[in-house]
């Protein structure tokens, strides 16, 4: 009898034990549901608007020469909105700060050009590719006449490169030529003003600007890398912070529906200068 009862309590609290974590189970599948819905997408759609965070450089988003905001990431944020049903508001920000803007909340997503690295994968959710890369070179004629593709001459404790604060061009440079020294600017204006002052033998930037730097200062500038040379080619993506499977998954279903569009578009942008009427004089 003692053996009886002493199962029958123990049953006892196995079946209360039961209700107890199914009524816990239910009560958390609301909240945990409630959770899953509450991503930054809906957030859009309720407020109306997506915030794009981007920094200003040509071609990617710049003021043409009435104002307007234009270029590749532009069009690519337009469409994103339309296609969304909101409108699009632009947040120009530093470079060197996009991230911590974006994990403050000052806009919803980074489209920018932004290339994927581990260092940013840290801090953000990379979506799917939508476009890719690479960083090219130019050098002043006069300062160092004689670069070569292989780029060893820009290796030196004499050699000064100009690159944007926080970009990619920066790890490029200290991996070519770790020895040189770093000029590192906000803006890429600042950067080859710095190279046609003479203040630095050469630049990395992201492709196509140093193209378009030679094209514009032939008599100063000159590329020692053919095209299929650029250096770290990698995938542009947008960045949204962390925590968010429903933003990322569908940013990333729109990547893939608009696979040709976006190509089109970086085609126009990245291998024309049918645009630079855009800039003025």
């Amino acid at each position: 009898m003692r053996t009886s009862s002493r199962w029958q309590h123990l049953l006892q609290l196995c079946v209360a034990l039961t209700i107890v974590l199914g009524l816990a189970t239910a009560c958390g599948a609301p909240k945990q549901a409630q959770a899953a819905g509450n991503s930054q997408i809906d957030s859009i759609l309720k407020a109306g608007v997506l915030k794009v965070g981007l920094d200003i450089f040509v071609p990617w988003a710049f003021k043409d020469k009435d104002g307007n905001l234009v270029g590749f990431e532009v069009d690519v944020a337009n469409k994103l909105a339309q296609d969304m049903g909101v409108k699009v508001e632009f947040v120009p920000t530093e470079w060197s700060g996009i991230i911590p803007a974006l994990l403050t909340g000052k806009f919803d997503v980074i489209i920018g050009g932004m290339g994927v690295t581990t260092e940013r994968a840290l801090k953000v959710n990379f979506s799917d590719p939508y476009e890719w890369g690479g960083i090219d070179v130019v050098v002043n004629k006069k300062l160092l006449p004689n670069v070569t593709s292989d780029l060893s001459a820009l290796n030196s404790e004499s050699v000064v490169i100009a690159v944007r604060l926080g970009a990619t061009p920066v790890e490029a440079a200290k991996r070519v030529a770790p020895k040189a020294q770093l000029h590192q600017f906000d803006t890429d204006e600042a950067v080859v003003q710095d190279v046609l002052n003479g203040n630095a033998q050469a630049a990395f930037s992201s492709s196509p600007t140093p193209a378009f730097w030679a094209a514009d200062y032939p008599d100063t500038l000159y590329r020692p890398l053919a095209d299929a040379d650029l250096l770290d080619m990698q995938p542009s993506a947008f960045a949204v912070r962390k925590g968010d499977p429903d933003t990322l998954a569908f940013f990333n279903s729109w990547i893939l529906i608009n696979q040709a569009w976006l190509k089109e578009r970086a085609n126009y942008w990245y291998g024309t200068r049918d645009w630079a009427p855009l800039l003025g004089d």
